[in-house]
């Protein structure tokens, strides 16, 4: 009999799409720096939308970096929105000390973001993660019962045959959108 030691989370996480704002470095009293920004992520009905604020960290190296890469455009007072996954909500209690709540509490909502699916710039699309490989797509690759040279005429045949001047024409209208995903 083994015993172990690790122990186990059950992960609470929020998808969702929203406006970037404020990102700014924070450096506590305590502790290291670290990169932090809003999310107005977008709820409710689409012809009557709602917005809730969130403070966010921002973890991870990828999402460090795709955060600093929109600095400038947050800066210019672009529009620019994104896909996250934001992990670990906790609320902050704080009192107003300016304006016309000044001496009243508010309540704040903090998270980890944890992951950035998509950014758009004005409308734009300028970047879009890649899909991860899931289990199934790992068991399929080890799968050695299925001959490789048997399962391509199985998917060309499944395929419907499409003109050569519409696959061109296709991949000439992505060109563009590729070359504003890599220049970002």
């Amino acid at each position: 009999m083994t015993t172990s030691t690790d122990k186990s989370y059950f992960d609470l996480h929020i998808t969702g799409l929203g406006y970037l704002n404020r990102i700014r470095e924070v450096k506590p009293k305590k502790g290291d720096a670290f990169l932090a920004c809003d999310i107005a992520a977008l709820n409710g009905p689409s012809d009557d939308v709602a917005y809730v604020r969130f403070d966010t960290r921002v973890s991870g190296s990828e999402a460090q970096h795709l955060v600093r890469r929109c600095i400038q455009a947050v800066d210019a007072e672009k529009k620019v929105m994104i896909g996250f996954r934001l992990g670990d909500l906790w609320t902050d209690t704080f009192t107003y000390s300016k304006g016309k709540r000044a001496g009243e509490q508010g309540v704040s909502l903090k998270a980890r973001l944890l992951f950035v699916s998509w950014i758009k710039v004005d409308g734009q699309l300028v970047y879009k993660a890649e899909p991860k490989p899931t289990d199934a797509d790992d068991r399929d690759a080890r799968n050695t019962d299925v001959p490789a040279a048997s399962a391509e005429p199985q998917a060309a045949a499944s395929e419907p045959a499409r003109p050569a001047a519409e696959a061109a024409d296709e991949a000439a209208a992505d060109a563009p959108a590729l070359e504003v995903a890599e220049s970002f």
